[in-house]
């Protein structure tokens, strides 16, 4: 999450930032929590129309995990194969990893409010859907030793998917955010493989993995379980999730921020946001459509048409969820690395005032996953 600088020309800049974010974590309650309309609509104005076509655009580790591979294709996503060639299947029913806008979105968006998001006719909604979801991790390259500061899992027995984003800069201190950001994920796998079948409640989860995680530092946090009803996600934070579909994007997660880069964050001193401060979305989804979680590393660093474009590409090329999110976190790794061209991270900084280009370079965890019947 927060950046180290190693890049002589934002160094200060990184550090300042990096700095600020801790404070805000060990001070919190002295800082204005508030998430209103002026917030969502800033995100609005970044997403993609749905009329556009996705434009076209790739190691360290990664991690595959399928979930009851569709045996057919439909008609909004007409590849023959989801190319899972060479890459391993994992026979337990949950993977973790700790190294390794839209129409008809309710306006209200004060924190711990559900959005019901409709993307498609609810008749389309009511069948059988399941997800085929693979997963991809660059850590930040000075971090790779220690394995980085985000943790993820993918579940498929209650399909679900998590991410965290440790916050770096606990590194000041002497602490691994990285920790706390696993030991979280940890909880909140056991913790959704403890919920009544049919009645998961994410906020419920999210509550009992923060009680339980007992290591140093605070981490944003994410989670996406796919139910009868469709998406249901929770999210605290600057991670997030966008779906995609036909190539477009149809919705993406807004941030949650105090500020430019201080981003709602669970704490280990209870100092932090509470869980029940993150956003809850419901969203209808059709066979076809791509789900893209990932943390700040992503997002920070690819704009809605870029994650969309690597999308479509994979999609009309029949390249399984793994290997297109392999794709994404290597471009987003790539313009990260790139100081001449804006990001939304630099966009961010200059509306603050605040003179950066380029990208971020920070840990990048991507999970995508395939919709199907």
């Amino acid at each position: 999450m927060a950046v180290c600088g190693s890049r002589t020309h934002i160094g200060n800049f990184v550090g300042n930032m990096t700095a600020r974010r801790l404070q805000c974590s060990l001070s919190v309650k002295s800082c204005t929590v508030s998430y209103n309309k002026r917030g969502f609509q800033n995100v609005t104005k970044a997403n993609i129309s749905l009329g556009n076509k996705g434009r076209p655009n790739n190691f360290m580790l990664y991690q595959y995990f399928t979930t009851n591979v569709a045996k057919r294709r439909t008609n909004l996503n007409p590849r023959k194969g989801f190319g899972l060639e060479g890459f391993r299947n994992l026979s337990h029913e949950c993977f973790f990893s700790g190294i390794a806008s839209a129409s008809n979105v309710s306006s209200d968006n004060s924190k711990g409010t559900e959005q019901i998001v409709d993307v498609v006719n609810s008749s389309e909604a009511k069948i059988s859907l399941q997800l085929n979801s693979g997963s991809f991790y660059l850590p930040h390259p000075a971090k790779a030793k220690t394995g980085g500061e985000d943790a993820h899992f993918i579940c498929t027995l209650t399909p679900a998917i998590g991410l965290a984003d440790g916050v770096g800069g606990w590194a000041d201190l002497g602490i691994d955010a990285g920790l706390y950001a696993r030991e979280l994920m940890s909880h909140s796998l056991s913790a959704i493989q403890d919920e009544p079948k049919g009645s998961i409640d994410l906020i419920r989860v999210l509550e009992k993995a923060y009680v339980r995680t007992k290591a140093k530092g605070s981490s944003t946090a994410c989670i996406v379980a796919l139910t009868e009803g469709g998406l249901y996600a929770v999210n605290l934070g600057d991670s997030g999730f966008m779906l995609v579909r036909n190539g477009c994007a149809a919705f993406k997660s807004p941030s949650q921020q105090h500020g430019f880069n201080f981003p709602y964050q669970l704490d280990c001193n209870n100092a932090g946001d509470s869980p029940s401060s993150a956003m809850v979305f419901k969203i209808t989804v059709v066979p076809g459509d791509v789900l893209i979680v990932g943390t700040d590393g992503l997002f920070d660093n690819l704009y809605d048409d870029d994650i969309s474009g690597v999308v479509f590409q994979a999609m009309e090329a029949g390249l399984g969820p793994q290997m297109t999110a392999q794709r994404i976190a290597e471009l987003a790794q790539l313009r990260a690395m790139d100081h001449t061209k804006s990001s939304p991270f630099s966009d961010g900084a200059r509306e603050a005032g605040f003179d950066y280009h380029g990208g971020k370079l920070d840990d990048i965890t991507v999970v995508v996953s395939y919709i199907t019947e």
